[in-house]
């Protein structure tokens, strides 16, 4: 009886760790590459995404086009695609913004990775 319970529970945990982990990161896939994780609280926060798409505006920043779909993982191109620092007031983050194909992305800076578009 008592190994029944144990199984019960295992499974039980099993199955609520990735439901858990789901809600902390935001997860996406792109064709051809591994996919990528990014923790909610490294991007930029739901409530500070109107705020920084205003900043968007206001500063004028240039659309850049690929012929990739824009999402979480794309790799933008070394050459012809501006990224900036993301400015204090929108929370530190190690990540630089860019705006491809009219969306405001977050990008890691080294691999130019996109990990998170702002919506």
């Amino acid at each position: 009886m008592r190994n029944r319970i144990l199984a019960v529970a295992a499974v039980a945990a099993a199955i609520t760790v990735p439901a858990v982990a789901a809600q902390a990161q935001t997860v996406g896939v792109v064709r051809g590459g591994p996919p990528v994780a990014v923790e909610d609280d490294e991007g930029i926060a739901v409530e500070q995404r109107p705020a920084f798409r205003e900043y968007i505006v206001r500063e004028r920043v240039p659309n850049y086009t690929v012929p990739d779909r824009v999402v979480v993982g794309t790799i933008l191109p070394d050459a012809g695609v501006t990224t900036y620092d993301v400015p204090q007031r929108f929370g530190a983050t190690p990540y630089r913004y860019t705006v491809v194909n009219g969306e405001t992305v977050l990008v890691e800076p080294r691999s130019r990775r996109i990990v998170q578009v702002v919506d």
